[in-house]
């Protein structure tokens, strides 16, 4: 008899697992929802600030009597600030971006073409109105630029001696064209920072000097003097809008 209830008990208990374990078997199987991977956004408003360095060619030629009185780089420090705005789609960056910056590039060299006195230019500000194209990598962005460029530079003859301005000099205020190239990394949300190389094609042009009152004159009127001008910048930049988008 007790062998009898103790299968009894095994047949009822086989009886119920048996539609449950069916149940489960029948059950659809259900992946994961796949984890979201951040991407950096690149669109948005931004404002930062930039410094670093500059050199600006100049090479003087006298032209009313055919002489060439020298070559040089005026050299020195940058520093200023940007404002601009981005917009992405996919990967590829758009841009247009204006930047303003004090300059303190100057350089000197002997006059050639007389012994008493030297070559003196300065490059005292600059600024870059520019179109972008860039390419993201996530937080990473390659960019490239161009557009216009205004450039505020002063050319002056100055006296061995003295150490003063000799006889004349010339003030030219000059839109040219630009060109740049730019590594930037988003570190932060909001926050990113850049490296940036810009090329503005000054070139060659005739420019006419004046001898200010009390000075002598005598020494030419009219001149070719000029050259390009480089610029090395780090920058940093504070982007309003979202730091971030999802993708799967």
């Amino acid at each position: 008899m007790k062998k009898f209830w103790l299968g009894a008990t095994a047949l009822v208990a086989i009886s119920i697992a048996a539609p449950a374990s069916a149940a489960d078997l029948g059950r659809p199987y259900t992946k994961a929802a796949p984890m979201m991977a951040a991407m950096y956004d690149w669109s948005g408003f931004y404002i930062g600030a930039n410094g670093g360095w500059g050199s600006s060619h100049d090479s003087r030629t006298n032209i009313t009597t055919s002489t060439f009185l020298g070559s040089y780089d005026a050299t020195g420090a940058v520093a200023g600030g940007q404002i601009g705005y981005r917009w992405q789609t996919g990967a590829w960056v758009f841009g247009l971006e204006a930047q303003g910056d004090w300059a303190d590039l100057h350089g000197t060299t002997q006059n050639l073409g007389n012994v008493t006195n030297h070559l003196r230019s300065t490059l005292d500000a600059f600024g870059l109105f520019t179109g972008q194209v860039g390419y993201a990598w996530n937080n990473a962005l390659l960019y490239v630029k161009g557009g216009a460029a205004v450039t505020d530079r002063r050319y002056e003859f100055i006296a061995n001696a003295t150490g003063a301005l000799d006889a004349s000099q010339g003030y030219e205020t000059r839109w040219s064209p630009t060109v740049g190239v730019g590594l930037e990394y988003g570190f932060a949300p909001n926050w990113s920072a850049a490296v940036e190389y810009d090329h503005i094609f000054e070139g060659h042009h005739d420019m006419t000097f004046i001898t200010p009152a009390g000075l002598l004159a005598g020494r030419g009127s009219t001149y070719n003097s000029g050259g390009d001008t480089d610029l090395v910048t780090a920058r940093i930049n504070y982007r309003f809008g979202g730091p971030a988008i999802a993708r799967y």
